[in-house]
């Protein structure tokens, strides 16, 4: 008899400790303050600094959720623009010699549509198509966590999401990207969420490339229902 009572708690402990995909998903939805919240939003715009190769760049970010994303980085008395709208995109870039406003290429338009939505990909899954799976648990520079695979519906790229137990919230994805011709891992780090309106954002997102950090965000305001003229994002 102590035998099978040892056996049962046993199977309680393991039943109780086995999350699904979708469990694990829905914690880390609650905690960020729920899809039905970012949903809600109408705009948002936020400000910081883009640090990169020892410079620190003034960053404007301004959406129209899930219709229309611009990013503007000061470059050196330079504007640095990416705009996108209803399926459109174009940039500017003078740094890299692109001084006219030049139509996103296929791949940067599916980047920018999932900047439109102020959700993340991975709390909105569903609505988006895409597919998910759990991987397991794996430590994270200390941090125990849960790893989920999202596979983007629209280019069938992965991305890896790493969820801390616990606090259920994203603190590190990885994924790939075309940087100067070649495809590479980039992983971003994400710390010091802040709460606006209920909803969590993170302040903080560093990324990596094999090992090494060649971008620093640092978001230093958040506006969220402010009012923002569409022509901003019309190609200029």
């Amino acid at each position: 008899m102590k035998k099978i009572l040892l056996s049962a708690l046993c199977f309680v402990f393991i039943s109780a400790n086995s999350q699904t995909v979708e469990e694990v998903i829905q914690k880390n939805a609650k905690a960020m303050g729920g899809l039905a919240g970012f949903n809600a939003i109408k705009t948002m715009k936020s400000t910081g600094v883009v640090s990169t190769q020892g410079l620190e760049l003034p960053l404007t970010v301004q959406i129209i959720n899930g219709k229309a994303v611009r990013s503007e980085v000061n470059a050196m008395g330079q504007s640095v623009i990416n705009s996108y709208k209803d399926g459109k995109g174009w940039k500017v870039n003078p740094i890299a010699g692109i001084t006219t406003a030049t139509d996103m290429t296929p791949e940067e338009l599916i980047d920018f549509k999932a900047q439109t939505m102020i959700a993340s990909q991975l709390i909105d899954y569903k609505a988006r198509g895409h597919k998910v799976e759990l991987l397991g648990q794996e430590d994270v520079e200390g941090i125990k966590a849960y790893k989920i695979k999202l596979t983007n519906k629209d280019d069938n790229k992965i991305t890896t999401y790493f969820i801390s137990v616990n606090d259920n919230l994203v603190f590190k994805t990885i994924n790939s990207k075309q940087i100067q011709g070649q495809d590479m891992e980039i992983e971003t780090f994400l710390s010091d969420f802040k709460d606006f309106k209920g909803l969590k954002f993170p302040m903080m997102r560093d990324q990596k490339i094999q090992g090494e950090t060649f971008q620093s965000i640092k978001i230093n305001t958040i506006e969220l229902n402010v009012t923002i003229d569409e022509k901003i994002f019309d190609k200029q």
